[in-house]
């Protein structure tokens, strides 16, 4: 067999986590891609992947062996399209993984800019609001909100991503508008449950850098339901400008003390420490990067 053939049938096998998935996108049989992925393990005295009845997964060995292989063939690709004379352009499918909040028209509309200019690259994007493992779980980059993007991990600032402690009209209306942030002690709040789930929060604006202890009436890993849940008058909430600008100048949500009571988050891409990156994931980086848009919505203000 040849060896280079096993390679990407290994990739495809890990990215898709299905014999069946990358028989069906390599166009041979799911017998032939097992055939394919013993082979190379063989040849490498090692286990890629674990396989049960239903379900695919890579080994720790074979985690390390698709974060080489990987740019290794994407490379392989782009040089072979320029010494076939064809115009080296971004191809394949690119693995995002993002935010939930970033499922807004301002994304989708960046997202079908990229693929009109780069109509050979097919989108998947993650929104499940867990902390992906980018390697094992074969994604090409991510974006997040983080001061620490992980181990192993290269991290490029794209925009700030600023949040701002928020509530409906109709609350503060009723409960009253704080003068200071000890105004907020027992106040009602919608807690994301990865940074704030006990409701004790140390604002990097204030200046006497005394924690406000809230009282948490909802706990949600999902920006969304918190976001609904605000406009319904449920509490205060930290959310990103990115998700509720247009609800600010609507007047159907208010910031609160926004002198003091923000965030200034920074949006990375991350992805895999690698020497060479593929066109796909360049070409999206830069793509993103330069977006007039994110710069604009990025402003803390």
């Amino acid at each position: 067999m040849d060896t280079l053939v096993s390679i990407r049938v290994f990739c495809a096998v890990a990215e898709l986590r299905s014999f069946t998935a990358a028989a069906q996108r390599l166009g041979m049989s799911a017998a032939m891609t097992s055939k394919h992925v013993m082979r190379l393990e063989e040849r490498l005295s090692t286990r890629l992947l674990n396989r049960t009845s239903r379900h695919v997964s890579l080994t720790e060995a074979g985690a390390l062996y698709l974060e080489q292989a990987r740019p290794m063939v994407d490379g392989l690709d782009e040089v072979e399209a320029a010494i076939g004379q064809t115009a080296v352009v971004p191809k394949g499918r690119l693995r995002l993984s993002v935010p939930v909040w970033m499922a807004n028209p301002l994304f989708a509309g960046l997202l079908a800019d990229y693929r009109a200019r780069y109509p050979q690259v097919t989108l998947e994007v993650d929104l499940s609001g867990r902390l992906v493992n980018l390697v094992e779980e074969g994604f090409d980059l991510a974006l997040r909100v983080t001061a620490s993007p992980g181990p192993g991990l290269i991290a490029r600032a794209i925009t700030d991503a600023p949040f701002y402690l928020v509530a409906s009209r109709k609350f503060l209306d009723t409960h009253g508008r704080p003068a200071s942030p000890d105004d907020l002690t027992g106040a009602p709040l919608l807690a994301y449950s990865l940074v704030h789930a006990d409701g004790v929060v140390t604002f990097p604006n204030d200046k006497s850098n005394k924690p406000v202890k809230f009282a948490v009436v909802l706990q949600s890993g999902n920006e969304t339901l918190m976001h609904h849940a605000c406009l319904k008058g449920m509490g205060f909430a930290f959310l990103p400008k990115w998700l509720i600008s247009t609800d600010l100048a609507a007047g159907r949500l208010e910031r609160v003390l926004p002198e003091k009571l923000s965030f200034a988050g920074r949006l990375l891409a991350v992805y895999p420490s690698r020497k060479y990156l593929s066109l796909k994931v360049r070409s999206f980086l830069d793509f993103i990067a330069r977006d007039p848009r994110l710069r604009e919505r990025g402003r803390n203000s």
